[in-house]
């Protein structure tokens, strides 16, 4: 365990990436929000809700590529295992999910308690990721933080084992699944099933259980690239 933490640290080299700009997003999010309404004009006004979470996981995924490109050869070249370096990217990726989500649980928190930032605007608090107690929330909003760092993970093994021409081959073939996907479920008519499906799961299920999911099928992907990458 003392190496898998050791190696974690050598990861957190790359803090800003990991850590200082994602939760500079995370605290500049309620200024965005205030720039949305201000342009919206009197179409903010009244209870309304601003979907901005994506933008921070745009923000924080890319950090675990950077991680497999730039400090996995680094770390071979110390003498660590490939194990050891993916279960000290899985520690690294939970944790800064955890933190970024804490923050968000604390503003959800004075997100309430202003009256939605004094203008009932709701950025954190948002009626699709359901109402929970803020131990639930915590996690909820680390779920899908781990699932967008997992596919940045899984892009970094890639072009760590095969380059360029991997990354394109692998978006080129994840284009070709989801609309074959896409075909097979309308001529099925399975939209409405599936729908109703989506529509009966708990949030909980849609924001954590599915996306922690979603990251380990992802894990087990990477880890067997890893296993064959090189420095």
């Amino acid at each position: 365990m003392k190496r898998v933490l050791d190696v974690a640290r050598i990861q957190l080299v790359n803090w800003p990436a990991l850590l200082a700009f994602p939760l500079a997003m995370v605290a500049v999010l309620p200024l965005l929000g205030w720039g949305i309404d201000v342009s919206n004009g009197d179409g903010a006004l009244g209870a309304h809700e601003i979907y901005l979470l994506p933008a921070l996981w745009g923000v924080a995924a890319p950090a675990h590529l950077q991680s497999m490109t730039q400090v996995f050869p680094f770390s071979l070249g110390l003498g660590v295992t490939r194990r050891t370096f993916a279960a000290a990217t899985a520690l690294v990726v939970a944790g800064q999910a955890l933190l970024l989500g804490l923050a968000m649980v604390a503003l959800a928190v004075v997100e309430r308690s202003t009256g939605g930032w004094g203008r009932e605007a709701r950025i954190f608090d948002l009626d699709v990721l359901g109402r929970h107690d803020p131990f639930a929330l915590w996690f909820v909003y680390s779920g899908p933080l781990v699932a967008v760092s997992a596919i940045g993970v899984l892009a970094g093994v890639v072009f760590q084992r095969w380059h360029q021409t991997g990354i394109y081959l692998a978006l080129a073939g994840a284009v070709a699944l989801l609309a074959g996907i896409k075909v097979l479920v309308a001529r099925r008519s399975w939209w409405p099933a599936i729908g109703d499906f989506l529509g009966g799961q708990p949030s909980f299920a849609l924001y954590t259980v599915y996306p922690v999911a979603f990251a380990l099928a992802l894990g087990g992907a990477a880890w067997l690239v890893l296993r064959r990458a090189t420095a």
